[in-house]
């Protein structure tokens, strides 16, 4: 499974580690991705999905009507 939330998209982002000499060299910056599993009111059942930090605080604050929708369109596959 990619390391993308699903979500929000989040993906990991790259760019340049710069040294105090300014060399520059390639790096990849990994989003915050943690495995949930969540209870789903709308669905009445319990969700595991793959979530970035900030789309679990954003879930805590708007509730869970959002992935309700998306199980339900298949948008994302959940367990």
């Amino acid at each position: 499974m990619a390391r993308r939330c699903q979500v929000t998209g989040v993906c990991p982002a790259t760019g340049n580690q710069i040294s105090h000499a300014h060399n520059k060299t390639k790096t990849r910056f990994l989003p915050n991705l943690q495995k949930k599993r969540i209870w789903v009111q709308e669905l009445n059942r319990y969700v595991t999905i793959k979530l970035s930090a900030n789309a679990i605080k954003t879930i805590n604050k708007k509730g869970t009507a959002h992935i309700a929708k998306m199980v339900t369109e298949k948008k994302i596959k959940a367990r």
